[in-house]
């Protein structure tokens, strides 16, 4: 796109000033990389001193995902691409493995093309051994970017995340009050940073209760059907009569780890799941869930990501938002003598 005559003043000013060339400038207001961190400081101090503000119409941001099929991360990027859009900032998808190898040479890559700022969905800083070295290159680039449900190893960056303690409160609450007190958990695999929060929660939600949190019906299993299948056995096997899971998909494989031992849900087991996907309500019966503020935390990231982008200062560190329960068929009061 090419540049409005006011557009090129003003950065011949700030090239006048910062004793560079316009094409420096213009690297610079671009976000593009070949500019050394002492160059593009003075060229951003000039600009300040100018009040010359960057463009951003037409601009990309990069939305670094772990998969597609999860709606939550498809919900938040439409809501960042809605809050985004107006300013002339448009989303392009990553999908990478959180802190993975391939998620720093997705970054890498586009580097080059002068990417205004990037959003991580749960992405970067959730898992041990995450490699952290995306990150590190944007903030080496002076480029912006915020966390969404992640953030670990005090990352500096805005960072707004769910409150998956709370969420976990909210559904041990809900079955407690039903009458329920062997209460399991299916949890994400340990290391995990949202996995290990929920688990946390569980465990404080129990203590809350005067139940047993020393020796807790969990279980770590991956966040896909089969892992709420397996783990749901365990859970079970273990004397459940009510199981809290860490997404959807777990909650409804535990529902079928039920029918295959001959329990009906909510007859025989209370299940309640995590993310509220909007196929629930047709399920058998409707699942109730705990339902992640998608259009809270996709509005605040954008928010803060377009602060930044354009030059101001927004906070670091995280900032947590509550979830809802929704309460439907798959949770009933505790079987008699099972309590």
């Amino acid at each position: 796109m090419a540049e409005r005559p006011a557009e090129r003043t003003g950065q011949s000013e700030v090239a006048r000033l910062a004793r560079v060339s316009e094409a420096t400038v213009s690297r610079v207001i671009n976000r593009k990389s070949g500019v050394s961190t002492r160059t593009r400081e003075a060229v951003e101090q000039a600009m300040a001193a100018l009040n010359v503000s960057r463009r951003t119409e037409g601009e990309l941001v990069l939305v670094v995902v772990p998969e597609l099929a999860n709606d939550v991360f498809t919900r938040l990027a439409e809501r960042i691409e809605a809050e985004l859009s107006p300013f002339g900032l448009h989303i392009v998808l990553s999908l990478a493995v959180p802190g993975s190898a391939r998620e720093r040479i997705f970054v890498e890559s586009t580097m080059g093309a002068g990417i205004a700022g990037a959003v991580f969905l749960s992405a970067s800083n959730t898992t041990a051994r995450a490699d952290h070295t995306a990150q590190r290159v944007l903030t080496e680039r002076r480029v912006p970017f915020v966390n969404v449900n992640g953030g670990a190893g005090g990352a500096a960056a805005p960072t707004y995340s769910t409150d998956d303690r709370r969420a976990a409160e909210l559904a041990v609450d809900h079955l407690h009050a039903l009458g329920h007190r062997r209460i399991g958990m299916l949890a994400g695999p340990p290391g995990n940073l949202l996995a290990d929060r929920r688990a946390d929660g569980f465990r404080a939600a129990l203590r809350k209760h005067g139940l047993d949190d020393e020796h807790p019906l969990l279980a770590r299993q991956l966040f896909t059907v089969d892992g709420g299948r397996r783990g749901g056995a365990e859970l079970i096997a273990g004397g459940a009569t009510a199981i809290v899971a860490a997404s959807d998909r777990m909650a409804l494989g535990a529902a079928s780890a039920a029918s295959r031992c001959g329990l009906s849900v909510p007859r025989d087991l209370s299940v309640v799941g995590y993310d509220d996907s909007p196929f629930l309500d047709l399920t058998a019966p409707p699942l109730t869930t705990v339902r992640q503020p998608t259009e809270t935390l996709g509005r605040h990231a954008a928010q803060a990501l377009h602060l930044m982008i354009t030059g101001r200062a927004v906070p670091g560190g995280e900032v947590l938002i509550d979830p809802e329960l929704r309460i439907r068929g798959s949770t009933a009061a505790c079987p008699a003598g099972r309590g």
